[in-house]
């Protein structure tokens, strides 16, 4: 039977349900930020897809520009489900900043989308037109790898800098010296 230890006390035995409570108890508030964020981000990428195709295939918009478009729209949808929904327990500070920073981070994401798009199409379409200048490229090249590469950036970007954490107010430094009262 094995034992697990916590430090240098030796612990009961660990069962694998007792594991996945202990891993729930410790990152079960980050699973459950995840999980939001992912179905926001679900909903702003069907948004996001649709447009994109609409514009793209059906009004026959240049693909970098139905994507900054779609882009954009998604992002809209995203940071109202983001705040008001995936990160509401942490604290508020200005809108108007959220809304700044959240674009801000946004927009890096969808350089990194248009980026992959770009490469794809222009860069590597340069050299394969039939194969990466085709509608299945142009999807693939935005919303997997695209997609993929910026949600990772814009999930740590957001809940770093944009959704601060609830918790304890710093505690301000110690005095050396503290004053003497008379």
């Amino acid at each position: 039977m094995a034992v697990t230890t916590t430090g240098d006390q030796p612990g009961p035995p660990q069962t694998p349900s007792g594991l996945v409570s202990t891993l729930l108890n410790r990152f079960g508030h980050l699973v459950r930020e995840l999980s939001k964020f992912a179905t926001v981000g679900g909903i702003a990428f069907l948004v996001d897809f649709a447009l994109f195709n609409y514009l793209a295939i059906g009004r026959g918009v240049p693909p970098v520009t139905a994507k900054a478009i779609s882009t954009l729209v998604a992002a809209t949808l995203a940071f109202l489900g983001n705040r008001f929904w995936t990160w509401r327990h942490r604290l508020r500070s200005h809108p108007a900043r959220e809304y700044a920073l959240f674009f801000f981070f946004n927009a890096v994401g969808l350089g990194i989308a248009v980026a992959c798009l770009a490469i794809s199409r222009y860069g590597l379409g340069s050299i394969w037109p039939g194969v990466f200048q085709t509608a299945v490229a142009d999807n693939i090249a935005s919303f997997v790898v695209g997609t993929g590469l910026g949600t990772l950036f814009r999930f740590w970007s957001y809940r770093r800098f944009v959704f601060v954490e609830a918790g304890i107010p710093p505690v301000p430094e110690a005095v050396d010296d503290p004053p003497s009262r008379a």
